[in-house]
């Protein structure tokens, strides 16, 4: 199983718009979580966000694809111009069908969807847009991307909450695997309107707390729920071999990766997220010594930040690896958080420090993670990436330096 090469990223979060912006705001522990402004919040029981302020999509982009689009899928249209620009690959210099598209996504085009819903109940079907057609779906971020730049080569989506990012990943895998030559893979999430946020507020994951310092803090004895936020991060993926053979910038490498369901609630059994950890560990042919640090997915509840500090004492032994979770600066993200850790691992490998976990100051020692509250600088060669979704989806990746 040979590694794949992470060769261009593009990024978009609530404390950073590009990858440099995101990455000194995250070491100096700089939040983009707030109060919620792309609407009124002051009749929900949850009103903070991690959202993109300060930067318009809609500016980078032909007005011609404004009126057909959702806001999430111009920042994923202006994440993958990004990383494309990262790798430094020209599709137009390639072959016809080699290069693919594979995003993860978890609501699709919600507020494109709301608006037209509105419009069909106040004003009548004929003012509904004939863009509703394909705005809303879950693969229209892929769609998009392909035809913007001329990517004819494979295309996917996958649907699996907050692990669907690192699955999309394995599936762009799977496709260089089988002769594709590069991927564009991961997933911008996060829908901020009413519709998607009562939707959110149904799962009775996300905190009610009104001071964005103390709402979001997993592994805390405070922890009551998390904040939802708008963001993720897109990667150009390709062989190790032809990256480095046009003279590519590897930022890092994709060793090992794992998936589990979780069991029926009541079975007994325990969670699937100790299994996808080994499965990524024996695919990438390492032992739980070998990992320098873990990307957690902290959840923000008590219940799920003790099955996965269950998993990770369990791999790892009590406090065996030091553990970040820096979307506590940008919120979760949906699929898009799983990518977003991957980009931020990669640049954490590259400079040899372990980015903080805000806000949380009553670690539960009974836990047993030793959380990386302040940036740690201590030699770094591989990550693990954790992602988990409503509905039992646990997945995890494995990265190294190149």
């Amino acid at each position: 199983m040979t590694a794949i090469a992470v060769t261009g990223m593009g990024v978009l979060a609530a404390n950073g718009a590009g990858a440099r912006a995101y990455w000194s705001a995250t070491l100096s522990g700089r939040s983009g979580l707030g109060r919620l402004t792309r609407f009124d919040p002051s009749s929900y029981p949850a009103r903070l966000a991690g959202q993109l302020s300060g930067f318009d999509a809609s500016a980078a982009l032909p007005s011609r694809l404004l009126a057909q689009t959702d806001e999430l899928t111009r920042l994923s249209l202006v994440a993958a111009e990004w990383a494309l620009a990262d790798a430094a690959l020209d599709p137009a210099a390639l072959p016809e069908y080699s290069i693919g598209v594979v995003t993860a996504n978890t609501a699709g085009g919600f507020e494109f969807g709301q608006r037209e819903l509105e419009n069909l109940w106040s004003k009548g079907r004929g003012h509904v847009s004939a863009y509703q057609s394909f705005a809303w779906f879950y693969a229209v971020n892929t769609g998009q991307i392909s035809i913007r730049h001329g990517l004819r080569g494979p295309g996917g989506v996958v649907v699996a909450d907050g692990a669907g990012g690192l699955d999309a990943l394995a599936a762009a895998r799977r496709l260089l695997r089988k002769g594709t030559r590069a991927v564009i893979t991961g997933a911008v999430d996060g829908s901020l309107c009413p519709w998607s946020w009562t939707a959110l507020l149904a799962q009775g994951r996300m905190s009610t707390r009104e001071d964005p310092d103390d709402a979001y803090l997993p592994f805390d004895a405070r922890a009551d729920g998390h904040v939802a936020g708008e963001g993720g991060a897109l990667l150009v993926v390709e062989d190790t071999e032809a990256a480095r053979a046009r003279g590519a910038r590897v930022h890092g490498l994709i060793e090992g990766y794992g998936t589990a369901f979780d069991p029926p609630p009541g079975s007994g059994r325990e969670p699937g997220l100790r299994r996808a950890v080994a499965q990524a560990l024996d695919e990438a042919g390492w032992q739980p010594s070998d990992v320098d640090v873990v990307f957690a997915d902290a959840a923000g509840t008590p219940r799920l930040d003790r099955e996965e500090a269950a998993a990770l004492t369990a791999a790892f032994g009590p406090r065996g690896v030091p553990v970040t979770a820096p979307k506590t600066m940008t919120g979760r993200l949906g699929a898009g958080s799983g990518p977003l850790d991957v980009a931020t691992a990669l640049m954490a490998l590259r400079d040899q420090v372990i980015p903080p976990t805000v806000n949380v100051s009553r670690a539960k020692d009974e836990y047993g993670v030793d959380l990386v509250i302040a940036p740690r600088r201590i030699p770094l060669h591989r990550a693990l990436v954790l992602a988990r979704g409503q509905g039992g989806f646990n997945s995890a990746v494995a990265l190294s330096a190149p």
